[in-house]
């Protein structure tokens, strides 16, 4: 388990051990994730001040609304004075401590919906989590002599991120003003202030997430006792407060010819928090005011520790330590082209910054030049199984040097030569290096990688790759923004919309060149009908005919081969499915343009015998089923070759970087390397806005994945409006008997339990409670009982069939629940509603005929399993969507939704979700309607996203609310 010592290097507080206690990173993730049920709708619509407290762990967020079209805050019971444009005015507030928001703002992502200014403070929490997982915080005592932890020494880099994020601070974060508010001018506090203090204030939080007691001690519990003793202890481990930096300066500031002079290296003195203070170092000697005046305290001993710890990395410093006053150093050639080198990256990394003369090059890298600068090679001359040549350069700045540049330089007299009219100051040692190692090849899917990211890795190593020729051709095709006009064939028996176009023209022009490409369109905007007119485009050139296997799971064998003769009639097709099935190698020809349609599962089980048959192209549909990369099904679809591959998916593939692996590197193999090579590289930095991983995967990817949705401007304007209603119902009362008994019998024995079976006893928790809701009959296994009168849900039900029914319309009704389903067919059936149950084991030939009975108006309602009918299928006859029950993953609600609303549908669409107040249901509802915009996020582990939860936190999640109001009679 990943862990850090935030003071692991200090010594131990007088009379308490426990500074020394590790805090989990990861615990405190997972808590945070967890912690998401419990978000209110204020993080959504409610602008968040920060209020500051002393100790910081006090401090609060004062949530109130910005819009006079919004309500007040939930909750709301108090009034602040609050800043708003040129006015100041009490308005209601909701005041929430940052013990109970920081685990909230830590599981919120970039892409949640929320009030720009909690959308900041949850970014803030984040780089405040970094800090602390870093290190970079340390023990103190506030100016109330209570224990507290604080930013410690931050690098340049970090204080950059700072002034960025200050500068970003919206209004509504610091909007609380200072002093008397009926004052004639208001004053607002600094920006860089605010944003400190709630920085202090968070990592002043984090380390006593897991406490167990809130007396545990200082720096542990909550409600420490005051501790004056420990401050003269705390101030001795408070640097910080400035940065060293070297300037290099040529001895004769009028020397013509730099080669020939020599060279002083003078520290220099910065203010951290007060970036545009900066001295040299002897004049806090020579001048002991000036310490005061800019630094507000003197930093001398503070600039004698950090030289200290800067010789360690850069040895000639050690000769300042000894000195009266630290001033500068003469600097050899050695010294010269050691900063310019290894020295030089070392005292970088410990916040020492090298200030060179402009006149003077001294940044060197090493450069990868993959294929032959000038080369007229072109994308055609990209083969697949062709080796690419590499070799290895010397970057000085921009400027790649050739071997004999490099040479000169290795073998100069002097560190600083004159080169290319620019005089450069070598790392003698990186170019002896890069002289001395060897070319060699690369495989042509790494050739592509390298040359769409400009970066590659041999080793341990990460350089910059210059591309030419066939790699860097090819690179700039696919990162293209149009691909090649290809006419659809003539054979395809529908028009294909313009956005439908562009997808076939893209998959038509990686797939001819052999690569795999991830068609991830929003759900119902026609992807079945874009691979049909690319398998009869493929069959006009004999290159890349052939037959064409789809792989899609067991409910949509019957829409693939009714779209296949529908829009390709001449085309014929093949199930292979069933216990007669037989080998396609017997009946398909080389070369043939049949089309194979077969299961995942059925693929598991005979892709020795799929991957005997020469297939022109590989289709995976609902690709989802192949995100786990290790899982039996995954690895069988790898075995069974093809000229090209494509996968299929609705659902967005850019949030879980695991999944985008899997499901990249089963159409293209290789592309993203290996998985550990992937996950070192790119995971947990995708996720982190402006990260240059986060960029380099993009341009890694964007080729290769197309997606578009529904809300895109001019992709699907016909489509008819959809309404969204959440519809709260209460427990009956014999439900809330049931609920809370199994809430106290399971909590005792969680609370006696550890490991698996406390993780087990969880999930089997949250299904009860979940059964519960839906009906008593169904948790108690009564398949037969009456279910009228008992739960609030089945009546509320029958209100909406019934009035659907009434004005011509047909419904949906999806439960995850398969016992629940055959209670409800039975239920509607007794009230003489002509309804049918589609599930995981109705059969294939029985599923296809359910959806087309359904399209053909001779069934009324529809009753799903979400698993086995989430997905694939083309319900557009229904106007009316009922979710009976909640799905921990939005993005699964969403695709069952949209087997109404879709490419087809002409009607409004109306999706009604049930929901049962002051329940775990209605927790999912808040967890569900903050996660709606994230196509896959935690919540799609399940039940299994809880089972870390803290004894407190599964009670707060789980039990019934206090004031529960039972709705009366049903």
């Amino acid at each position: 388990m990943s862990r850090f010592y935030p003071c692991r290097d200090l010594p131990t507080a007088p009379g308490n051990n426990s500074a020394r206690r590790p805090v989990d990173v990861r615990r405190t993730i997972n808590q945070a994730k967890g912690a998401v049920v419990t978000a209110e709708p204020i993080l959504a619509t409610c602008a968040a001040t920060f209020a500051p407290a002393d100790p910081p762990r006090d401090s609060h967020l004062v949530f109130w609304s910005d819009s006079p079209d919004e309500p007040p805050p939930p909750g709301a019971r108090t009034r602040t004075w609050i800043t708003t444009g040129n006015t100041v005015e009490s308005v209601p507030t909701h005041s929430v401590s940052l013990a109970d928001l920081v685990p909230m703002l830590l599981a919120l992502s970039p892409g949640d919906t929320t009030h720009r200014s909690v959308a900041f403070w949850a970014a803030c929490t984040r780089t405040a989590l970094g800090y602390v997982a870093a290190g970079k915080v340390l023990p103190a005592v506030a100016p109330s002599g209570r224990d507290i932890w604080r930013l410690g020494a931050l690098d340049t880099e970090d204080e950059s991120h700072l002034r960025l994020l200050a500068a970003a601070l919206p209004p509504e974060a610091r909007a609380i003003p200072l002093g008397d508010p009926s004052a004639a001018d208001v004053r607002l506090p600094a920006a860089v202030d605010v944003l400190r203090d709630f920085l202090t204030s968070v990592v002043d939080t984090i380390p006593r997430l897991e406490s167990p007691a809130a007396d545990a001690g200082p720096y542990l519990g909550w409600n420490a006792e005051t501790s004056p003793e420990l401050r003269a202890w705390a101030d001795a481990l408070a640097p910080g407060a400035i940065a060293l930096s070297l300037r290099i300066d040529p001895v004769d500031p009028g020397a013509v010819d730099l080669s020939d002079s020599e060279f002083d290296a003078t520290v220099q003195v910065h203010g951290v928090a007060r970036p545009g203070v900066v001295c040299d170092a002897v004049d806090l000697w020579r001048h002991p005011t000036l310490a005061e005046s800019a630094f507000a305290s003197d930093p001398r001993i503070e600039v004698l520790d950090a030289l200290r710890r800067a010789a360690q990395d850069w040895a000639p410093l050690e000769d300042l330590l000894r000195a009266e006053a630290p001033h500068r150093i003469r600097l050899e050639d050695d010294d010269l082209a050691s900063l310019a080198g290894d020295a030089g990256r070392r005292l970088r990394e410990r916040g020492v910054e090298i200030h060179w003369p402009r006149e003077l090059v001294a940044r060197t890298s090493t450069r990868m030049i993959l294929g032959e600068p000038g080369s007229r090679e072109g994308a055609a001359d990209f083969g697949g199984d062709r080796a690419f040549d590499f070799d290895w350069r010397v970057a000085m700045g921009d400027d790649v040097l050739t071997r004999e540049e490099m040479e000169e330089l290795v073998s100069a007299e002097r560190a600083v030569v004159k080169l290319r009219n620019r005089y450069v100051v070598a790392d003698s040692v990186l170019i002896r290096k890069t002289l001395q190692r060897r070319t060699g090849t690369m495989t042509s899917v790494e050739a592509l990688r390298a040359s769409l990211t400009g970066r590659a890795r041999r080793g341990e190593e990460d350089v910059r790759v210059d591309s030419y020729g066939a790699a860097a051709a090819m690179a700039r095709e696919l990162s293209a923004q149009d691909p090649e006009a290809v006419p659809v064939p003539a054979a395809l028996g529908a028009q294909l919309r313009d956005y439908q176009l562009t997808g076939f023209r893209w998959l038509a022009g990686l797939t001819s060149r052999g690569l795999g490409a991830c068609l991830a369109d929003d759900m119902g905007l026609g992807k079945t009908l874009t691979l049909i007119a690319l398998h009869l485009h493929r069959q006009q050139a004999p290159e890349t005919a052939g037959p064409t296997l789809v792989v899609c799971p067991a409910s949509l064998l019957g829409n693939w081969r009714r779209e296949i003769e529908r829009f390709a009639p001449g085309t014929a097709v093949l199930v292979h499915h069933g216990p007669k099935r037989c080998p396609p190698a017997e009946t398909v020809a080389d070369g043939s343009d049949t089309v194979v349609l077969t299961t995942y599962a059925t693929m598991r089980l005979d892709c020795d015998v799929l991957a005997r048959t020469a297939w022109g192209l590989v289709v995976a549909d609902e690709a989802q089923h192949l995100k786990n990369r290790s899982a039996s099904v995954t690895r069988a679809l790898r075995t069974i070759p093809g000229q090209a591959r494509v996968a299929l998916t609705g659902t967005p593939v850019e949030n879980r970087l695991s999944d985008l692996w899997s499901i990249l590197d089963g159409v293209t193999p290789g592309l993203l390397g290996t998985y550990a090579q992937f996950r070192r590289r790119y995971d947990g930095s995708a996720a982190e806005d402006g990260t240059d991983r986060a960029a380099e995967l993009a341009a890694l990817i964007a080729p290769f994945v197309l997606r578009r949705t529904k809300s895109d401007p001019g992709i699907a304007p016909e489509l008819p409006p959809k309404t969204e209603i959440d519809l709260d119902v209460t427990l009956t009362p014999e439900q809330a008997g049931m609920y809370e008994a199994l809430v106290r019998e399971a909590m005792e024995q969680i609370e006696k339990s550890d490991g698996i079976g406390r993780r087990g006893s969880i999930v089997s928790l949250l299904t009860g409670l979940k059964q519960i809701c839906n009906h008593p009959a169904q948790y108690l296994g009564q398949e037969h009982a009456a279910l009228t009168g008992r739960s609030h849900k089945i009546g509320l039900l029958d209100e909406l069939i019934d009035t659907n029914l009434s004005e011509g319309g047909r419904s949906l009704v999806f439960t995850h629940f398969t016992t629940m389903g055959r209670l409800l067919r039975r239920h509607l059936t007794a009230r003489g509603v002509d309804c049918e149950f589609l599930h995981g084991g109705t059969a294939v030939p029985a599923r296809e005929g359910l959806v087309e009975r359904f399209q053909n108006g001779d069934i009324p309602v529809l009753i799903l399993s979400l698993k086995a009918a989430g997905t694939g299928l083309n319900l557009t006859r229904a106007d009316h969507v009922v979710h009976f029950d909640r799905w921990w993953n939005p993005a699964v609600e969403d695709q069952a939704t949209d087997r109404a609303y879709r490419i087809g549908q002409t009607h409004p669409v109306v999706v009604h979700r049930l929901v049962t107040a002051g329940t775990i249901e209605e927790r999912i509802a808040c967890m569900l309607a903050s996660k709606r915009q994230l196509a896959d996020s935690v919540l799609s582990q399940g039940a299994d996203a809880f089972t870390e939860l803290t004894d407190r936190e599964l009670t707060r999640l789980v039990a019934l609310s206090p004031d529960y109001d039972f709705g009366g009679d049903v």
